[in-house]
């Protein structure tokens, strides 16, 4: 049986957090499997990766709502003689706006991205990365730690993603690494996806931003030291320290007011 050429699989590669987690991987010598809807992007990411004279990437342009993906990728893995050493799971979005007033179909597909399609990458290839002594990423966020009137069903999408990969991180230790990367505000699309502007955006990213080269890096880094748990940034700690030290009402307040700064 021919052995398989090991590889990073990355969804949501082709901007933001994402395409910095595929130049920090590509920069220390993994060869990328770049998932995401956006063909044209990744592909000029895969080259950019090549010319730098790192390992070029694969790139597979395949929308992660849709039913049957993951099936979809196992195919591909298979017919090019790969098998994931480390799986990145960074897809997925937010919207703001209080959850009975915006699309219902449009936030279960939310629901199927940031936590049916994670789950599914994150337990699909274990035996394979415990095979390889490899690892799983998963992008959670700072808003896992809160309560999100205003945010809610994508505040509780990250705080699934917190708690399931904590728990993974525990019941695969010794055999795969599991992290959490916990990042703030960060400038990238998904201010735009979320349907905010750079104004409601402005006062929160002066005190909490992140570069996201900065996250990706704290990322790798931590995901290769075996840690549970990395948010990049010291007042980003800061907050999700609070929610346990005041009272659960006083934090949906705040929460509350801030998202409705944002609309």
């Amino acid at each position: 049986m021919t052995a398989r050429e090991p590889v990073t699989i990355l969804t949501g590669a082709s901007a933001g957090i994402g395409m910095e987690l595929a130049r920090v991987f590509a920069r220390n010598g993994q060869r990328l499997v770049l998932i995401a809807r956006r063909g044209e992007k990744l592909a000029a990411l895969a080259q950019e990766i090549a010319a730098a004279g790192d390992p070029e990437p694969v790139v597979l342009a395949l929308d992660l709502q849709q039913p049957g993906m993951a099936d979809k990728v196992d195919a591909e893995l298979a017919a090019r003689g790969l098998e994931p050493l480390y799986v990145v799971n960074n897809a997925g979005f937010g919207l703001v706006g209080k959850a009975h007033e915006r699309d219902r179909a449009e936030q279960l597909e939310m629901i199927d991205l940031n936590i049916r399609t994670l789950t599914d990458f994150s337990l699909r290839w274990v035996d394979t990365l415990a095979r390889r002594q490899g690892g799983i990423l998963n992008v959670a966020s700072v808003a896992g730690f809160l309560p999100g009137p205003g945010s809610s069903v994508y505040y509780a999408s990250k705080a699934y993603v917190l708690s399931f990969t904590e728990a993974l991180h525990r019941e695969l230790k010794g055999r795969v690494r599991v992290t959490a990367l916990c990042p703030g505000p960060v400038r990238t699309e998904f201010q735009a996806r979320a349907g905010l502007t750079a104004a409601d955006e402005s006062g929160a990213m002066g005190l909490l931003a992140v570069p996201a080269a900065r996250v990706a890096d704290e990322g790798y880094r931590g995901l290769m030291a075996g840690r549970r748990l990395v948010i990049p940034g010291v007042l980003n700690k800061v907050v999700t320290v609070l929610p346990r030290m005041i009272p659960r009402s006083w934090v949906l307040e705040g929460v509350y007011a801030r998202q409705r700064r944002r609309r």
